[in-house]
């Protein structure tokens, strides 16, 4: 095992007790990497651990903790032998800015536009290649994955979506006009392009989960399926399991 750790007394205190107890291998040479900190740390390591294709089991030493282990020092290899896998794939985001440069990254929860400044944003939205909203004035929008729902997505009303239900979300953030609109439901083979309109006096910049662009002029995204990410749950708190209960939670 490869034991990493976000840069937190918390976390780091955990690593050298860990470490002392089940020893450390590099990552690129581990069957398996134990990812210590919250929610942010998890993306951070998985988006690291790309290219490593290793699984990853992480533990929550950080606040939230939803895509995280619960944290316990004890028989730390055998809950990781035993461990349930859950494979996910993430967006790709193409986003050329207004001087025609291309910005490629990954989003395993989202990639969202947001308006820079105190103008709202105006976008097109085009699906595989239709105008389905000619013109959405708003402070921003969310492609969501599955794994994501629970995330910025759900803040900004969207609906939550089960692993395996085949579907990403586009949710508008503060919707002007149209007001009503809720966003909607689509294949997780679209392909969704968002159009800034009026760029010059509404500036808006694209972010797929930590990676953000100034300045876009137009934001390509779909769901990469030649990218894998393993992640391991405990038997009984897998992410399918949780994210159906965040439906009832009150």
């Amino acid at each position: 095992m490869a034991i990493l750790a976000a840069d937190t007394a918390e976390a780091l205190a955990a690593q050298a007790r860990l470490v002392a107890r089940w020893g450390q291998y590099p990552p690129e040479s581990a069957d398996v990497i134990v990812a210590l900190g919250g929610d942010g740390f998890l993306l951070e390591t998985l988006h690291r651990c790309v290219e490593r294709r290793r699984p990853i089991y992480g533990m929550n030493c950080g606040s939230v903790g939803f895509l995280l282990n619960d944290f316990q020092e004890e028989d730390l290899a055998s809950r990781v032998a035993a461990a349930r896998t859950v494979i996910l794939h993430p967006l790709r985001m193409r986003a050329t800015t207004v001087d025609g440069t291309v910005h490629e990254a990954l989003g395993i929860n989202e990639v969202s536009v947001l308006r820079q400044t105190r103008q709202t944003a105006k976008l097109r939205i085009t699906v595989d290649g239709i105008v389905r909203m000619p013109e959405l004035i708003c402070d921003g929008a969310i492609v969501s994955t599955p794994a994501g729902s629970t995330a910025y997505n759900l803040s900004a009303h969207g609906p939550i979506i089960p692993l395996g239900a085949g579907i990403l979300a586009l949710t508008p953030i503060s919707a002007f006009r149209p007001r009503r609109w809720r966003g909607a439901l689509l294949p997780q083979r679209a392909r969704i392009v968002l159009d800034m309109l009026e760029l010059a006096k509404r500036p808006v910049s694209a972010v797929a989960d930590s990676t953000e662009v100034r300045d876009v002029a137009r934001v390509e995204i779909a769901e990469d399926r030649s990218v894998s990410l393993h992640l391991l749950f405990d038997p009984g708190k897998t992410l399918e399991e949780r994210i159906l209960k965040e439906q009832f939670e009150p």
